[in-house]
């Protein structure tokens, strides 16, 4: 394109956008049979943006009053669910309309409402009912959107996550474990799809940096039988990891070794390390320490491989640029960087072939791997 095309472009896409803004075309849009239909599209669209906020509550009290798993047996009317809940009738009433028309329970013609499927796919998903709960803290972060884009002095997600800021020893047991068992549910998808989109078939030794419990190499141990593993994570975290291995008859095939990427040496001997849900959690500074050390601990050839959510780029992306840049905002560190992004921090830190597959659910994350010459 021309610079005197793209300039033309850009001021019909100017003019058009202020007469789009005007409320005046707006009402004349809705009406005339040429525009009502795209008028009509983006006046639904845009409310449901607006109500969003209220259709994630929705689900949160379909969550913690446990209706879903309430529902499995059948359908129930609202006076039943309202007597086990201690939710008066008529507003147990509103609650399971607004998730019918969800479309995550349906109304039978007794007026009874049943799991819909969607409703049942949600108990299906490792980890979603844990961090629909867990998103207390988020929400109450996102109540003053402004005041969190301007940086507050403290957030209620950070505190949610400590291990994301080096903490040593002084966490709490129950912190740990919250953030253990919410960290290995939610990681059976990423393993999910990670496997789908890397093979580690020609792998001998793979060192996961950041493993916490173990999820993600169990995963990996099962598809590779033979493989050589290590579990590199904070002490806080790993006595659940041998327990985990053990169990799945891997505990010969594992090695674990606790420490923190900021402060002590990574593990060196394999072929392979994984950085999975790590970089997005930390700064850039941070991140190009983590590379240059991933570097250094692999052998000529060796693999990296990286899997988290990632934002679009250029192309903004639902997922990366609105859910989790606003999470790691919510952290007050890290933040959700573009596969591009990542590749421009690998290729510094001296990897080559860095290759990111487009992913089978963004939603869920993306892989980037990468080669030491």
């Amino acid at each position: 394109m021309s610079d005197a095309t793209s300039e033309v472009s850009k001021w019909r896409g100017g003019w058009l956008n202020q007469l789009v803004a005007r409320p005046g075309f707006q009402s004349w849009a809705s009406k005339f049979p040429l525009t009502r239909g795209q008028a009509r599209k983006d006046g639904a669209a845009l409310f449901d943006v607006v109500q969003g906020f209220v259709q994630s509550q929705v689900l949160m009290a379909l969550v913690e009053l446990d209706i879903f798993r309430r529902l499995r047996a059948g359908p129930q009317s609202a006076e039943t669910l309202g007597r086990a809940t201690d939710v008066p009738a008529e507003r147990m009433q509103v609650l399971l309309q607004a998730a019918a028309a969800l479309k995550l329970l349906k109304r039978d013609r007794l007026g009874r409402f049943g799991l819909a499927r969607k409703g049942a796919a949600l108990m299906g998903v490792p980890g979603l009912e844990a961090m629909i709960r867990h998103h207390r803290a988020f929400y109450a972060d996102l109540a003053d959107p402004v005041g969190l884009l301007r940086g507050p002095a403290r957030t209620e997600l950070s505190e949610f996550w400590p291990y994301v800021f080096g903490a040593r020893g002084a966490i709490d047991p129950g912190v740990a474990e919250t953030y253990s068992d919410l960290m290995a549910q939610s990681q059976r998808l990423v393993a999910e799809d990670t496997l789908r989109a890397v093979s580690f078939k020609d792998v001998h030794h793979l060192v996961d940096i950041g493993g916490g419990t173990g999820a993600f190499l169990e995963a990996v141990g099962r598809a590779t039988p033979g493989l050589r593993m290590t579990l590199f994570d904070l002490p806080q975290v790993t006595p659940s990891a041998q327990a985990r291995f053990e169990a799945a008859g891997m505990g010969d095939r594992v090695t674990i070794h606790p420490g923190s990427f900021r402060d002590d040496a990574l593990p060196e001997g394999a072929d392979a390390i994984s950085l999975i849900r790590v970089l997005y959690d930390h700064a850039d500074d941070t991140v190009a320490d983590l590379l240059s050390a991933v570097y250094a601990a692999l052998p000529k050839g060796g693999r990296l491989i990286i899997s988290e959510p990632m934002g679009g780029g250029a192309r903004p992306d639902a997922a990366g640029d609105v859910y989790f840049a606003f999470y790691t905002l919510a952290m007050q560190t890290g933040r959700a960087r573009s596969a591009d992004e990542i590749g421009i921090l690998c290729a510094a830190a001296g990897f080559e072939g860095i290759h990111s597959p487009a992913p089978a659910r963004n939603y869920v994350t993306r892989v980037l791997t990468a080669r030491k010459p």
